[in-house]
């Protein structure tokens, strides 16, 4: 790992931006890189170098990423002045040529290269900078792949795009992003885990009767019809968020705080997963799209009436899995996993439902039935951490309740404006992987997704859900099969 300095200022270093105009560089990557520089946390002759198709030069560049920095305050004019632009072709190796001669004329040797593109890009951007040298580490100076997902569309696709990566860099210096892993809640569990010998000492399967692992959203598919119509619920959300979510939660204390520690615990967990067969996938799965219905105070249109949708087709837009971790801590313990779209909250949540109190002590009282003590773990909207235990009601007879211990970010902390990619820069640049998927850990989620595609091939039920709901009927008969409910969303 390169060092960071005294300060905690990452080190001099340029970070290279393919497609540096499109919509996740403006809304999110230069806020905040901006915010980064507020902080004190970029070096002060840290640069950005901005690559794209499109005609334009320097100030051009600095016009359009400024339009979503209106609220960085100083440290957007500081930052402003250090950004270039060379525009080029992706396919052409002419760009990559330009890329070198710019970097050389910086002359800070370091240099991340941040892949805001189209997936299918990831290969052939990577393979053209190897070819150009500019992957080369030389005295003491580091070069990086930065790659958001979706990394790959099935196991053999991203075995092929991990092996072309792997042909011109070495593992240390690639970095699979995940934006869930820059919130701050998401780094919390493990300190929550492993901080506290009260919840590690109860955290596995003769105590907890099983896990709920939610990603909700109250948006339909809005300008990326023909990207999700081919990609779908799973495919986009699962094998990636969901599993990382996953994973921190199931993981065994790592021997340090170290990336690789800490990423090979995770990979334990993922690859112990249970592979389900392909005619089981119906068994294990439940699958919707919307349909009409109502987003806040607005009538929406059903999925199959989005612009660039194939309205024959069977994506799904919804997608709940019961799944095992078959290891010594987690043995049969399901988890559900539910993720969609057009639903009634954006909610992103961890329930870890604990196995109820023995019932004997309170037959002969009002108690029908023992509330079980259900820990919820907010990570967006509002970050928080909420321990629901049992409690008498007031009264002659012991009637009892289920109340709330509740802890709140904003609450507690003071929380500044962040997009969630601060972290995940920061840690890019000062070379900190701990927070970045690994190659084994990517390929091993796609195992454990590949029966489903599989099995859907053959059919089964995508059902229609009302937007604005709470998804498809057969989620609730997934978890429900043993008496099991959905926490509600919201």
């Amino acid at each position: 790992m390169f060092a960071v300095s005294d300060e905690g200022t990452a080190p001099s270093a340029t970070l290279v931006i393919f497609g540096a105009t499109g919509d996740l560089t403006r809304r999110l990557l230069v806020p905040s890189l901006a915010n980064l520089m507020r902080d004190g946390l970029l070096a002060r002759d840290f640069t950005i170098l901005g690559v794209s198709f499109e005609p334009g030069d320097d100030l051009r560049l600095r016009e359009t990423l400024g339009e979503f920095c209106q609220e960085c305050g100083p440290a957007w004019s500081d930052l402003q002045s250090r950004i270039h632009y060379v525009e080029g072709d992706f396919l052409d190796d002419a760009t990559y040529a330009a890329v070198g001669a710019k970097l050389a004329d910086i002359g800070h040797g370091s240099a991340g290269f941040y892949l805001a593109v189209a997936p299918k890009f990831f290969g052939e951007i990577a393979e053209r900078l190897g070819r150009a040298g500019l992957l080369e580490e030389r005295d003491g100076a580091f070069r990086r792949i930065c790659i958001e997902k979706p990394f790959g569309h099935d196991l053999a696709s991203a075995r092929a795009l991990n092996a072309r990566l792997l042909a011109v860099a070495d593992e240390t210096q690639i970095y699979r992003i995940d934006h869930f892993l820059g919130k701050e809640t998401v780094q919390n569990i493990m300190v929550t885990r492993f901080a506290n010998n009260l919840l590690e000492a109860v955290w596995n399967h003769r105590y907890i009767d099983h896990v709920q692992i939610t990603a909700a959203e109250t948006v339909g598919v809005e300008k990326r019809g023909s990207y999700y119509d081919a990609t779908g619920a799973l495919r986009d959300m699962v094998p990636n968020h969901l599993f990382q979510l996953l994973a921190a939660i199931g993981m065994e204390p790592p021997n340090s705080f170290g990336a690789e520690a800490i990423r090979t615990e995770k990979a334990k967990v993922i690859e112990a997963i249970r592979r389900v067969k392909p005619h089981e996938a119906e068994q294990y799965s439940a699958r919707g799209r919307y349909g009409t219905g109502r987003s806040g105070e607005t009538e929406v249109v059903a999925y199959d009436a989005e612009p660039n949708v194939d309205p024959a087709g069977s994506t799904e837009t919804y997608v709940a899995l019961k799944l095992y971790v078959d290891n010594w801590r987690w043995a049969g313990v399901p988890f559900f996993l539910r993720t969609g779209k057009r639903l009634s909250a954006r909610d992103t949540e961890i329930v870890v439902a604990f196995k109820p109190a023995p019932y004997a002590l309170f037959h002969d009282t009002a108690a029908s039935r023992l509330p079980p003590n259900i820990m919820t773990i907010q990570i967006q909207p509002d970050e928080g951490l909420s321990l629901s235990l049992s409690a008498k009601k007031p009264g002659p007879r012991i009637d009892i309740v289920p109340v709330d211990l509740a802890f709140s970010y904003a609450d507690r902390f003071k929380v500044g404006r962040s997009t969630g990619y601060e972290t995940l820069l920061y840690d890019m640049l000062v070379g900190d992987q701990t927070l970045f998927q690994r190659a084994d850990m990517i390929e091993s989620g796609w195992a454990a997704v590949q029966p489903f595609l599989e099995g859907w091939v053959s059919g089964g039920e995508v059902e229609t859900y009302e937007a604005g709901g709470a998804g498809p009927a057969g989620a609730d008969r997934l978890i429900g099969r043993e008496g099991r409910a959905w926490h509600r969303l919201g």
